[in-house]
C-alpha cells in the first residue's frame, strides 16, 4: 500500500497515518491478516518519529482495525474480515428478498446451537478408525470420539461434535448426516513423499511391516515393492494375530501405524507411518482454534 505524508500540514502525521490505514482497509488495499510495516520501518522510510508511528498503531488497535502479534508485528485485524462477512450476509439477504426479522431468527437459531466440544470420527472400518482417531488426538486438544457409519442414533452422537471422515468416504457419510450438518474431509498423506527418505531401496536390508489394519499391510506391500524393495526383504505381520511380533527383532526397522507402534518393543527401530495428511491435521487445528479462541484475540 502506498502512503503519503505532508510534514508541514495542519493535520498531524499520526492522523495522516491512521486515516490512510483505515481507508486502505475499507478499500481492500489492505486485507485481513496482512502484515503492516514495522514502526521502525515506517519511521525510517517517511522520516517520522517512532513515537508518532507507535501512537498511530495503538489508536488503530484500540479501534480494532489492527492487532499486535507478539514477536511478529502489526496485522490488519481479523475483526474487519468478520464485519465484511456480516455485511455481505445482509446484502445477500436483501438481494434474495429475505426480510430482516427472518435473518435475525435464523441467526438466533445458529447462535443457540451447542458449541462443538469434541471431534467425531465416522469410519466404517474398526481398525482404521482406531488408527485415524489416534492420529487426530495426537494433533488436537479437544477429545476425539469415533463411531461406525451404521449406528443407531447417529444424529444424537453428532450433537456438540465436529464430524470428520476420510475424503473417500465423504459421499456415503454425507447421506447419513442430517441436512446442513458440517463434515470435515480428511486427506490421506502422500506415500511417495513419505518414502522419499528411504529411496533408493538399500540392498540386503530386512524391513518389518506391522499393523492391525489389513489395508495398511496391503498398501505397504504394493508401494514398497513398486519402489524397488525386494519382496523377500519385507516381513509382514498382522498385529491381530497371536505371536505377531515373532521375527521382527531381526528387521532393520519396522514400519507401522501409530496404534501398533505403541505395542512394539523399544529395542527395535519403529517408524510410524501417519495416514492423515499434515494439511488435514492443520485444518482440524484451525477448526479447534476457531471454536476455542476468545471473543477478541490478543496474540
Amino acid at each position: 500500500m502506498q502512503l503519503w505524508f505532508a510534514h508541514k500540514s495542519a493535520v498531524t502525521l499520526r492522523e495522516q497515518l491512521v486515516t490512510q490505514i483505515i481507508l486502505g482497509i475499507l478499500s481492500d488495499d489492505l486485507l485481513p491478516g496482512q502484515r503492516l510495516p514495522s514502526t521502525r520501518e515506517l519511521a525510517r522510510r517517511f522520516r517520522l518519529h517512532p513515537n508518532t508511528v507507535s501512537s498511530g498503531y495503538q489508536q488503530l488497535e484500540r479501534e480494532l482495525w489492527v492487532e499486535f502479534r507478539r514477536g511478529s508485528g502489526v496485522y490488519v485485524s481479523r475483526t474487519v474480515a468478520l464485519d465484511h462477512l456480516v455485511a455481505e450476509l445482509f446484502r445477500s439477504a436483501r438481494k434474495l428478498g429475505i426480510p430482516l426479522p427472518m435473518v435475525r431468527c435464523r441467526l438466533r437459531h445458529w447462535f443457540e446451537l451447542q458449541i462443538p466440544d469434541h471431534f467425531l470420527l465416522i469410519e466404517p472400518d474398526e481398525e482404521l478408525r482406531r488408527i485415524l482417531a489416534a492420529e487426530i488426538q495426537q494433533a488436537v486438544s479437544l477429545p476425539v470420539k469415533s463411531c461406525g457409519l451404521k449406528v443407531a442414533a447417529l444424529s444424537e452422537k453428532l450433537e456438540g461434535a465436529i464430524a470428520v471422515t476420510l475424503a473417500g468416504k465423504g459421499k456415503i457419510v454425507r447421506q447419513e448426516l442430517p441436512d446442513g450438518a458440517e463434515l470435515v474431509m480428511l486427506q490421506v498423506r502422500s506415500v511417495p513423499a513419505s518414502l522419499a527418505s528411504w529411496l533408493p531401496a538399500p540392498p540386503g536390508v530386512l524391513l518389518g511391516i506391522a499393523s492391525r489394519w489389513p489395508g495398511f499391510l496391503k498398501m505397504a506391500r504394493t508401494m514398497l515393492v513398486a519402489a524397488g524393495f525386494p519382496a523377500d526383504s519385507l516381513v509382514f505381520r498382522d498385529a491381530r494375530k497371536a505371536n505377531w511380533r515373532r521375527g521382527l527383532k531381526e528387521a532393520k526397522a519396522i514400519i507401522c501405524d501409530l496404534v501398533t507402534a505403541s505395542d512394539l518393543p523399544k529395542s527395535v527401530l519403529v517408524v510410524p507411518f501417519p495416514l492423515v495428511s499434515e494439511g488435514s491435521l492443520d485444518e482440524l487445528k484451525r477448526f479447534e482454534e476457531f471454536i476455542c479462541s476468545p471473543l477478541v484475540p490478543r496474540i
